[in-house]
């Protein structure tokens, strides 16, 4: 699917007549303990590099920070903000060939993988079950450098970039068991041209009536690109998250 036909059938899906029946302001973050697995490559390299065999990537501990605010004005969607930062760095002995360069010997490699999602929604649901639809609009950001011995004697480094802003449907489905406790599972997907990019959350959070929340659950991201700023990748990171949040 074209990201236009995607953006039309996107804005076409979303009801306009929800609304949700009060106001409120959420600020948060927490940390996710998450685990890389997968590959990527240059679309010009004859095989790709596996992110734990050949970049020695392990689990990491990683901060996300999120902001919300809901509203009982018609027609206008809530919104809602959380920004990831994933750092990933590895050393070790190893062989491959990256973008046309060999890499052999000991080889430093670090990654920083950033995403902003800001996404509108609408609350279809709001009572003992939870429903909102809407869109996830992703800006996702991709540097990385890999350095080693270019098995001539010598040493070479690649160092390059990705920056994308990406639309995603977004979905969350939830069930409050007693008041201000929800049990939830949100996802946000897009799939064109035989790449796609999910998002996929399930927690529990609980509001205290001291304004105060906490929440805790399992996150997975995939990112399987084809073709994607001349990169190859099939990437997975998944782990448990906890969290506290300040809700007004």
């Amino acid at each position: 699917m074209k990201l236009k036909q995607f953006v039309c059938l996107a804005a076409l899906s979303i009801p306009l007549a929800v609304q949700a029946d009060f106001l409120s302001v959420t600020v948060g973050g927490g940390v996710w303990s998450e685990a890389p697995a997968g590959n990527f490559q240059k679309t010009n390299d004859p095989a790709a590099v596996d992110v734990e065999d050949n970049l020695f990537w392990d689990s990491e501990s990683q901060g996300y920070l999120f902001a919300t605010f809901e509203h009982f004005v018609p027609l206008i969607p809530n919104v809602r903000l959380i920004h990831t930062r994933m750092d990933h760095a590895g050393s070790g002995a190893t062989s491959f060939t990256f973008n046309g360069q060999p890499f052999s010997g000991n080889v430093d490699n670090d990654i920083a993988i950033e995403t902003t999602d800001l996404t509108a929604y609408y609350e279809v649901l709001d009572n003992v079950v939870s429903l909102d639809i809407g869109l996830t609009i992703r800006k996702l950001k991709v540097d990385y450098t890999i350095t080693g011995d270019d098995g001539f004697g010598g040493s070479t480094t690649t160092t390059d970039s990705i920056d994308e802003t990406i639309p995603m449907l977004y979905a969350l489905v939830g069930g409050s068991p007693w008041p201000d406790l929800i049990i939830s599972g949100e996802l946000s997907y897009i799939a064109f041209d035989g790449s796609s990019i999910s998002d996929f959350t399930a927690k529990i959070a609980y509001t205290t009536e001291f304004f105060v929340g906490f929440e805790a659950g399992y996150r997975k991201q995939n990112f399987e690109f084809d073709d994607i700023s001349d990169t190859n990748a099939n990437l997975d990171f998944d782990g448990v998250f906890a969290g506290a949040y300040l809700k007004f």
